[in-house]
């Protein structure tokens, strides 16, 4: 049993990325007959040793035991053991496969999970076969210890398992992992009872147990030796200085009998007695905190939730952490975490004492208060005097960051939480209107902290989550905008034909909202879809379609870079006429209007067309056009390379001296402005 969490299911794994410093190192109790199979276990012979092959995947040992037993707590020693030894350089991976709640956790998101941690960034939208195969490769070639905390089933563990026997994988669930050979659980029960007295005197010393030593043992007795269960009452016995063991002991027994099981019944015991003995607004509070997301909590949350202060509610917080029935990863920004064998009691209890339109209530209380908090996280990266700066400070000082890094670290340890909290507003489905804010206030903040490229992966589930109310709601606006943003992402990681479709959808959702701009960027979209695809008739339609919408609307900028765009398609066809008419068309609409740049790239592929045509003369002369466009622009860079591509000409005309001039003149205006600009195609471009 450690000093600092009992289970992830009894207190839970770290609750936040911090650890706190000066941290205690952790006591462990008892367990010795348990630690000692499961390090037999790791040299053990399995089946295929037996039969003379070597093993082509990694080891798994499995702790398994009910919540509150401890499990955790054990893994969590012999990894520490096992990482102390060094026969695993390349680290210790840890990731939980169920919510606090009891739910699976899909692979895709352990999977994503396991590669941040390897420092792998998986594609947006990837699926979790995908995912769990990165993961496997990237173990491949590493020694590497693996904790699956938590496990439902077999289903869940078997794609993480790395093919590699120098990785070992612990893994605690509830029971056995049929399916994965070669696994022999080590099944843990309650302490014994030299080791659950230990576990009492750590929080309430060694005096209370000597002066009673055998009624101790009879209040280990009454929690079944269940760590979960000592640590809430030994918490109790803490904050009570005049109570004595006997009392506890006494209280404990004559509570009436539940539903729960034989088994279960000492944890629900110890919790009924900690949450009678709490003041109503604290009992409250912690009934509420069954609503945090990913039963992952901080003062704002617990205050939104009861509809107090913050600093009540960080006191209250911080008295629960005593009371052993809240773990914190005690850094300067604290984040609380509910352990997971409790949340189910506390979800009973909520739903018995509290009324659901108090419960729905308070649920809209923390989404509000998330939603202010992430607007705020990214207001503070506007420059000051912004409206977005002007409005921060009309907020409360305590939903206020001091600077922009202090917002970015609050992001970072707060994110498993706020992308819960999206999921679970979202498949709740009663506040849609709230949840669509949230989703949005989150997606702005990700990207201006972390990037667009970064945040990629969350991005792609946000706007799936967005796509999710929207259809719900008959939002069609709403859904063309989520459709097209998770299509933008599925073409940029390759994932083509999946974006067409999406591309087309959003068409059909724009037409259906009437709205012109989600119409022409899907046409836009469908139409450079089937390029990437090499479909170049189909690619040209879709631009005409397109540019269509665009003439009829006065849109000069989207006219122009679609005439380039269908330039580019009739090019790769090989159809120069139509290129060149178009590319001449982009020309003059970035003429009128007046970006003389782009005029000058267009001519620059009008020039390319020409050449391809077999017109050398045309494409010089439209080529020193380009030229003379960027020198006017002032753009240096554009200059010398379209001063090389003129030189590119001249030799294949048969001037080398008139080529060597250019491509002096290509050096001159660089100097120190290093390389030219690469001139590319409009489709590359786009």
């Amino acid at each position: 049993m450690t000093d600092q969490a009992v289970d992830t299911s009894g207190p839970a794994a770290a609750a936040g990325t911090e650890e706190p410093s000066g941290a205690a190192p952790s006591r462990f109790f008892g367990r010795e007959r348990e630690l000692k199979e499961l390090r037999a276990d790791i040299e053990r012979a399995g089946l295929d040793t037996l039969a003379g092959r070597k093993t082509a995947r990694a080891r798994v040992l499995l702790i398994a035991g009910r919540s509150g037993s401890g499990r955790t707590a054990l893994a969590e020693e012999l990894t520490r053991g096992l990482m102390d030894s060094g026969d695993y350089p390349d680290g210790l991976l840890r990731v939980r496969l169920t919510e606090p709640g009891g739910v699976p956790v899909p692979t895709e998101r352990t999977a994503r999970e396991l590669l941040d941690q390897l420092d792998v960034t998986g594609p947006p939208g990837a699926d979790g076969d995908e995912l769990s195969e990165m993961v496997r490769e990237a173990l491949a070639a590493r020694s590497a210890l693996l904790l699956l905390d938590d496990a439902a089933d077999a289903e869940q563990v078997d794609p993480l398992l790395p093919d590699n026997p120098d990785c070992l994988v612990v893994a605690t669930a509830q029971g056995p992992l049929t399916g994965i050979p070669g696994v022999r659980p080590c099944t843990v029960g309650g302490l014994d009872a030299g080791s659950a007295v230990q576990l009492l005197a750590r929080d309430i010393g060694q005096v209370r147990i000597t002066v009673d030593p055998r009624t101790a043992e009879t209040l280990a007795e009454e929690c079944g030796g269940q760590p979960a269960a000592l640590v809430m009452i030994g918490g109790w016995l803490a904050t009570h200085p005049m109570a004595s063991v006997a009392d506890v002991t006494k209280q404990l027994h004559e509570l009436p009998d539940d539903e729960q099981s034989t088994g279960a019944r000492p944890l629900a015991r110890a919790f009924r007695l900690v949450h009678e003995s709490l003041p109503p607004p604290a009992a409250r509070i912690l009934r509420l905190l069954a609503l945090a997301p990913g039963g992952l909590a901080d003062a704002h949350t617990a205050s939104a939730l009861a509809g107090c202060s913050v600093s009540a509610a960080q006191t209250t917080l911080d008295d629960f952490v005593r009371l052993g029935l809240l773990r914190t990863n005690g850094a300067e920004l604290s984040q609380y975490e509910v352990p997971g064998c409790l949340v189910p009691l506390l979800r009973a209890l909520l739903a018995d004492r509290d009324r659901p339109a108090e419960i729905q209530l308070a649920r809209a209380r923390m989404l509000e208060r998330t939603v202010r908090q992430l607007q705020s996280c990214r207001a503070v990266t506007e420059p000051e005097g912004s409206p977005a700066r002007k409005k921060l400070a009309g907020l409360p000082r305590s939903l206020r960051f001091p600077h922009p890094e202090a917002a970015a670290a609050w992001l970072r340890i707060r994110r498993p939480a706020l992308l819960a909290s999206a999921r679970i507003a979202v498949e709740d489905g009663e506040l849609d209107t709230l949840a669509r804010r949230l989703v949005a206030a989150l997606v702005r903040a990700l990207a201006v902290h972390q990037g667009t490229e970064a945040a990629a992966p969350d991005l792609y589930g946000l706007h799936g989550l967005v796509l999710a109310v929207a259809e719900r709601r008959e939002l069609h606006r709403e859904q063309a905008a989520a459709l097209l943003n998770l299509a933008d992402l599925d073409a940029r990681t390759g994932r083509t034909k999946e974006a067409l479709a999406r591309y087309r959808a959003a068409l059909d959702a724009g037409r259906a909202a009437k709205d012109p701009y989600a119409t022409g960027r899907a046409m836009e979209s469908v139409g450079g879809a089937y390029a990437e695809l090499g479909d170049f008739h189909r690619a040209s339609d879709w631009f005409g379609r397109a540019l269509a919408q665009r003439l009829t609307q006065g849109e000069r900028a989207d006219e122009a870079r679609l005439y380039g765009r269908l330039g580019a398609v009739h090019t790769y066809a090989g159809r120069y006429g139509e290129a060149l008419r178009n590319w001449r068309a982009a020309a003059a609409g970035y003429r009128r209007l007046g970006d003389l740049p782009a005029q000058a790239r267009a001519l620059s592929e009008a020039a390319r067309v020409q050449e391809y045509a077999g017109r050398p003369q045309e494409s010089l002369q439209t080529c020193q056009e380009a030229v003379e466009w960027a020198r006017q622009a002032k753009d240096v860079r554009l200059q010398a390379a379209l001063e090389l591509r003129l030189a590119d000409t001249l030799e294949r005309l048969g001037d080398p001296a008139a080529a060597r001039l250019h491509r002096g003149m290509a050096d001159r205006l660089l100097g120190e402005k290093g390389p030219a600009y690469e001139i590319r195609s409009a489709s590359a471009e786009n």
